[in-house]
């Protein structure tokens, strides 16, 4: 049995989450918070960071790592190509949005979410670097209708989570959606996997711990 740290306001672990669902992996969920000190949660992920897992084996964290384990490991249900060039180039762009797109936005985080502020001069480097970065995007993504192709994939779970937040980010700190204004009209996809029964899921647990207490 698989279990899945972390909390369902994590992008991260909600990706890790949704792969699990897709994949019809038996799991239960530990809600650890970032930064813990908890000797268990150390031997597990050492920087405390979350989404981590425990397995049967032992402790992963990493959520590239866990994305690229629970696909070798249960085969069954497969959401990457047999083809390595195919896998590779989903792999690609799992990398891009995970770098190149939510870590960029995440410098804009503590002001659109969370009633921080952030500098004029991080505002105009994060705006410069994503606009060049997702024109970058635009070149790469194929909506046909996934991400990839015609064949739901895990780079679709890491684009349904991180792609409405970067809108959400700059749209709070700019006055727009920079993926849309770049060319990148992801809302329509978005919609499209949010129709799926483990979207729905990710996303009634999601909406239920922000109204926690």
């Amino acid at each position: 049995m698989i279990t899945l740290c972390g909390f369902a306001v994590s992008n991260y672990f909600n990706i890790v989450k949704q792969v699990l669902l897709e994949k019809e992996i038996a799991f239960t969920e530990e809600h650890v918070t970032t930064g813990s000190k908890d000797a268990m949660v150390l031997a597990d992920s050492p920087l405390a960071k979350i989404p981590f897992i425990r397995t049967p084996q032992g402790g992963l964290c990493e959520s590239a790592v866990i994305l690229d384990y629970l696909e070798a490991q249960y085969p069954a249900h497969p959401l990457m190509p047999n083809d390595p060039f195919a896998a590779a180039k989903l792999r690609e762009l799992i990398t891009f949005i995970n770098l190149h797109l939510e870590l960029v936005a995440r410098e804009l985080y503590a002001q659109a979410f969370f009633g921080g502020t952030v500098s004029e001069a991080t505002q105009a480097s994060v705006r410069k670097r994503l606009e060049k970065n997702i024109a970058a995007f635009k070149r790469m993504v194929k909506f046909s209708p996934y991400i990839g192709g015609d064949t739901f994939t895990l780079a679709d779970c890491v684009a349904f989570s991180n792609l409405p937040l970067v809108g959400m980010a700059t749209r709070a700190i700019y006055g727009e959606d920079l993926l849309v204004a770049g060319g990148v009209d992801y809302k329509v996809y978005t919609k499209m996997l949010g129709e799926r029964a483990s979207s729905q899921k990710v996303n009634a647990d999601r909406k239920a711990a922000l109204t926690k207490p």
